[in-house]
């Protein structure tokens, strides 16, 4: 390479990020990234500095309303937000929280006892990642006003108003910035519905009340029952084993606190809170508590004689099955792996949830022998149950490289080896499987018919669904394994896209795989790999011209389009992929230049654990529930 071509390398050449200026240069490292999760954090951020409030003994009552323009004002009837001057930075100390990263009052321990906003950088990330910011503080008897536009004051901190002097509180006002969030990104009503119904269960006593005012929706939450109220809330489409297990107990400023109760399922429904923000990557508070439970249960086994000498211990995988529990610790000094706060990372935190766990446990399991017999059966079951699935999967597992790589019969594979580049289509039946066959494009698309209905895995235990040939071959397929021996790494296909009719029975098997899924190969979703087409609904040809509609609104624009013309349009429905040929099937749903695809993700674990339960699951009031309260919503019902 010639010098001339060469980049400049020289001190000059050192670039340094002052301020809220590397958040909006970097925002990955400040709130994870600029998609649509980052923008709900965003929202997060300054409810958790209300819940701080809330946690001090100062607030109970927080007002979250959207607005029709997706500004968002967050309120509380906390202290206010100190508006007096700072004395290192000679400004009003509301100036500097929101300007100033790693500022804040809860870093001395004088401000809060407690606190989930740790960084200090949480509100002045979100100034600095909005097109404009106001914040009203109520205190001492007046109203202090603030603006700022991408993260930079507009005016000096004012006093605009009186207010009472008992009310105090502090409203946050903004909206987010295009700039940075790009792209049709909104924030969605029913993942911030449950981030704050999570936030009341943990905060108990707090009022969170959230109004959506572009769609003219609202929701208020109260919890007195806390996270004993949060497990009756998750087990209610449930058959319960006993009792709740609830202790609370504070131990060198450090408060644990867990809920306990284990039901007839089959998965493991376990969430972790520290300082109210939901851990989702778990941390040293989770661990606590597994290795508190698995160890109680195997010592009183032993000790009640439910476990005899020639039997192993249960292991953690035999403990967990069936089991609902939320664990909350309340910490001084937390620290996380991130700004994000996914994953709890004191290890003083491990012994003393073992501990406290452990004893109220133990304690409980003693008082009531009926319900720790009926626990104890139940791991028994799950341990036979994972020593037969265990043997099953070897009949699945994905053969190595050095071995004969044995793929079911039916997959029509592809040509290409990089799994970054190739895609496995999942089609119901022979004649959608056949034209999806012809129509693709060989090089990378591959193709996977499955005959009838998979296996409802809601409902059956791991050795039972590996003895179904339809999950055999979609596992030998995927080459990732299943369950505990799930390896994400051996991915044959960076795609896998679920394609069914656009009917009722397309519809219930595109469930039954998305639960297959989420029980068993849930990184899968996690990491982005799993896709839902989108075929079209309708055909409509005029004057030799054919143009597809993926949905009723659309085939109205579009004859709506045609004016009068419309009446000599062919309308014609499809019922089902099998009557597309292959070229219809590939211009309207597998071509990568025209297709739709919707990306599956799991915005909440607990609310996509709750929605399986209840559609899946063996209850069947709420099942019938929902049928009757969506039964007017449906459309184009196959009779």
């Amino acid at each position: 390479m010639g010098k001339e071509n060469q980049l400049s390398y020289d001190a000059k050449d050192i670039q340094v990020l002052e301020g809220l200026e590397a958040v909006r240069r970097r925002p990955g490292m400040y709130v994870g990234g600029t998609d649509i999760k980052a923008l709900h954090h965003l929202i997060y951020e300054v409810v958790d500095n209300s819940i701080d409030e809330a946690l001090a003994g100062s607030c109970d009552r927080i007002d979250i309303i959207i607005h029709p323009d997706s500004s968002v004002t967050v309120e509380d009837n906390g202290r206010g937000i100190p508006v007096d001057i700072h004395p290192q930075m000679k400004k009003p100390a509301l100036e500097v929280v929101m300007t100033v990263l790693h500022a804040g009052g809860k870093f001395g321990g004088g401000g809060y006892k407690v606190s989930g906003g740790l960084h200090g950088v949480g509100v002045s990330a979100v100034n600095a990642l909005s097109e404009w910011c106001e914040v009203r503080v109520r205190r001492g008897g007046q109203i202090h006003f603030q603006r700022y536009e991408r993260g930079y004051p507009q005016t000096p901190v004012q006093v605009i108003g009186k207010s009472d002097p008992k009310v105090s509180g502090t409203r946050t006002t903004f909206k987010f910035d295009p700039e940075i969030f790009k792209g049709d990104l909104d924030y969605r009503f029913d993942t911030l519905v449950q981030r704050f119904r999570e936030m009341a269960f943990v905060t108990r006593g707090v009022t969170i009340h959230f109004l959506d005012e572009r769609s003219d929706r609202e929701m208020t939450f109260y919890f007195e029952g806390g996270i004993t109220s949060f497990v009756r809330y998750l087990n209610r489409n449930r058959m319960v084993l006993h009792p709740v297990v609830h202790v609370e107990k504070e131990i060198d400023g450090i408060t644990i606190a867990a809920a306990i109760q284990y039901t007839d399922a089959y998965a493991e429904s376990v969430y972790a809170f520290a300082n109210t923000i939901n851990t989702i990557d778990g941390g040293t508070h989770l661990t606590g508590l597994r290795s508190a439970v698995t160890r109680t249960i195997n010592d009183y086994a032993r000790r009640a004689g439910l476990l005899k000498e020639a039997e192993a211990n249960f292991s953690g995988d035999d403990t967990r099955e069936g089991l609902t529990a939320i664990v909350s610790i309340k910490h001084p000094d937390p620290q996380f792996e991130s700004q994000t706060k996914v994953k709890l990372m004191n290890p003083e935190v491990q012994t003393l949830t073992q501990q406290v766990v452990g004893e109220a446990f133990s304690q409980f399991l003693e008082e009531q022998p009926s319900a720790g017999k009926a626990i104890v059966q139940k791991c028994l079951t799950s341990a036979r149950a994972r020593d037969a699935a265990r043997k099953a999967r070897d009949l699945v597992i994905r053969k190595s490289a050095l071995e004969s790589l044995t793929l079911p019969g039916k997959l029509a594979d592809c040509s290409e080896r990089d799994p970054n580049k190739t895609e496995l289509y999942i089609v119901e039946g022979d004649s959608a499987g056949g034209s999806a066959k012809q129509g693709r494009d060989r090089h990378f698309q591959a193709v996977l018919p499955l005959r009838g209905k998979i296996l409802n895995t809601e409902r059956a235990r791991l050795d039972k669904i590996l003895a179904n040939n339809e999950v055999k071959a979609l596992i030998s397929a995927l080459g990732t394994g299943i369950g505990e021996s799930f390896d994400l790494s051996g991915l044959r296909y960076g795609r896998v896209v679920v394609m069914t009719d656009a009917d009722v029975d397309g519809s219930h098997i595109r469930t039954l795989l998305l639960t297959f899924f989420f029980r068993y190969m849930q990184p899968l979703i996690e990491e982005g790999h799993l896709y839902i087409a989108q075929p079209p609904l309708y055909r409509i040809v005029h004057r030799g011209k054919i143009e597809y509609a993926y949905n009723e609104a659309e085939k109205d624009r579009l004859l709506a389009k045609l004016g009068d013309g419309a009446e000599k349009a062919v309308l014609s429905r499809f019922k089902g992929l099998g009557e597309m040929n292959p070229e219809q099937l590939w211009d309207t749903t597998m071509d990568p230049a025209k297709r739709t695809l919707l990306l599956v993700t799991i915005e909440d674990a607990a609310e996509a654990d709750r929605t399986f339960d209840m559609l899946m699951g063996s209850a069947v009031p709420p099942r019938r529930r929902f049928i009757q309260t969506h039964a007017r919503d449906v459309r184009n019902l196959d009779v």
